[in-house]
């Protein structure tokens, strides 16, 4: 994976983390998410994790890190990214090999994730729902949109 993996769209971005396994899970008060050995997936707030359709409430599950209610994203051990999605909006998107889904909304008052990259690239979900993205080199840049 490399800097240009990343793209620019209109109202998101395309993380370039396609094919990366996660290797590790860590939880404390946020969930992180190693994928491969160069990115790091950060839920601080509630997110849902679903399986089949990404767009479907069917059988989703609300999982809140702070209270270290995340049993559910173990299972995410080993899947492998299909899809990564940060909307300007703030929200995120990661689809999974093993047909897990995980969406994370903007929170109205905390960061609610972040993802951090290889080559200094990170994207924060700002409290109220833009979307604070760092590369390396460059100040954070808040872009708002819908999500």
């Amino acid at each position: 994976m490399n800097e240009s993996a990343f793209e620019e769209h209109e109202d998101r971005w395309i993380l370039g983390l396609r094919d990366l396994a996660v290797t590790k899970i860590s939880i404390d008060f946020q969930l992180t998410l190693l994928l491969g050995s160069e990115a790091w997936a950060i839920l601080e707030c509630p997110f849902r994790l679903g399986q089949g359709s990404a767009g479907s409430d069917n059988l989703q599950e609300v999982l809140d890190p702070g209270r270290q209610d995340v049993a559910a994203a173990l299972a995410l051990f080993g899947a492998k990214v299909l899809s990564a999605v940060a909307f300007k909006a703030g929200s995120l998107r990661l689809v999974f090999d093993s047909g897990l889904h995980l969406n994370c909304r903007a929170d109205p008052s905390f960061e609610a994730w972040q993802v951090v990259g290889p080559g200094g690239w990170r994207f924060v979900s700002m409290p109220g729902g833009n979307l604070a993205v760092w590369s390396a080199g460059t100040e954070s840049t808040a872009r708002g949109g819908e999500g």
